[in-house]
């Protein structure tokens, strides 16, 4: 039987299908990538008068500092968001409903509120009940009450994915559900759910884009000001260009950190899969094993260490 359940290879009138649709899908993108280069040429976007405001060094030193204050931003926004997401996660997880329904309506309400609207009520609304805050700590908390509250939904799913079992055994070997959390389920939900984190930081990146409303010099905000230079045509087009590779090469690099975290986690021996047997000849994980092994540490260092294994009971 060729393929399998979910997927058959393609017969000859299949393949020949589906050759003439991406023969005409390249067609198409070749064509309107044509219709653009036409229309740019046709408006005189490659005439050298549109990009000598960019053969200044000035202009550089500008876009220079404005990827600085970009980075600075999304650096501090990107920190935030993990510390509040775990905190509101852990609360969201509490087995206390006092605790579980408060931090449920404030994830549910910092999700709701658009990062541009909460910007501008920091920016403009504070100042009205006599408090101000400068711009760029505006964009930060504003990006971290945002990013923050998405990825404390992030992690709870990905720890509630996580077999029963997982959560068992750690109680069964003596955690409390604090080490049971740190030691066991988050390590595996951190790693599930590694590339929907970065995603959702690839977009606290982009969103700092936002931050040129409340006048925030960052990459988009030196952009719109060059291209707006009518001195030199208004070059807004070659300066969103510009941006706009500065903004992927960003993307692409953090894009690369995580491809790097993902592989050292996965090398990790607290998150590998494998498994060995213990005594009683049951199979127990890598991260199980550790957690009996800290768990004995910590009844050693506390003096209550009674010689057997809380794991194996030997």
């Amino acid at each position: 039987m060729s393929g399998s359940v979910l997927y058959d290879v393609p017969g000859p009138r299949a393949v020949l299908r589906n050759r003439v649709l991406g023969a005409v899908t390249i067609l198409l993108v070749l064509a309107a990538i044509g219709f653009v280069l036409w229309r740019f040429a046709e408006t005189g976007q490659f005439a050298s008068a549109k990009w000598d405001l960019f053969t200044y060094t000035r202009v550089w030193q500008l876009i220079g500092e404005a990827t600085l204050a970009t980075l600075a931003a999304f650096a501090a926004a990107a920190v935030g968001a993990l510390v509040l997401g775990f905190v509101l996660a852990i609360g969201r997880l509490s087995d206390h409903a006092w605790v579980r329904g408060p931090v449920a309506v404030i994830v549910e309400v910092l999700r709701a509120v658009p990062v541009l609207v909460f910007m501008l009520l920091l920016y403009y609304g504070l100042p009205v009940v006599g408090i101000r805050l400068d711009n760029y700590w505006s964009v930060v908390i504003a990006l971290i009450a945002y990013n923050g509250s998405v990825l404390s939904e992030v992690i709870r799913a990905g720890v509630e994915s996580l077999p029963r079992g997982q959560k068992e055994a750690g109680y069964a070997i003596g955690l409390r559900k604090s080490g049971v959390l740190r030691l066991i389920l988050l390590p595996q939900a951190i790693r599930a759910m590694m590339p929907v984190i970065i995603a959702q930081l690839v977009v606290t990146l982009k969103d700092t884009a936002l931050g040129f409303i409340i006048t925030y010099p960052e990459l988009l905000y030196i952009a719109k000001l060059l291209g707006s230079n009518a001195n030199f045509g208004s070059p807004l087009i070659q300066a969103a260009l510009i941006a706009g590779s500065i903004y992927v090469a960003m993307c692409l690099a953090l894009s690369y950190v995580a491809y790097l975290t993902e592989r050292r986690l996965s090398r990790s021996p607290r998150v590998v899969g494998l498994t060995r047997v213990d005594v009683a000849g049951h199979e127990i994980t890598d991260t199980q094993l550790i957690a009996t092994q800290d768990a004995v540490a910590s009844r050693r260092g506390a003096g209550r260490f009674d010689g057997t294994d809380p794991g194996t009971g030997v």
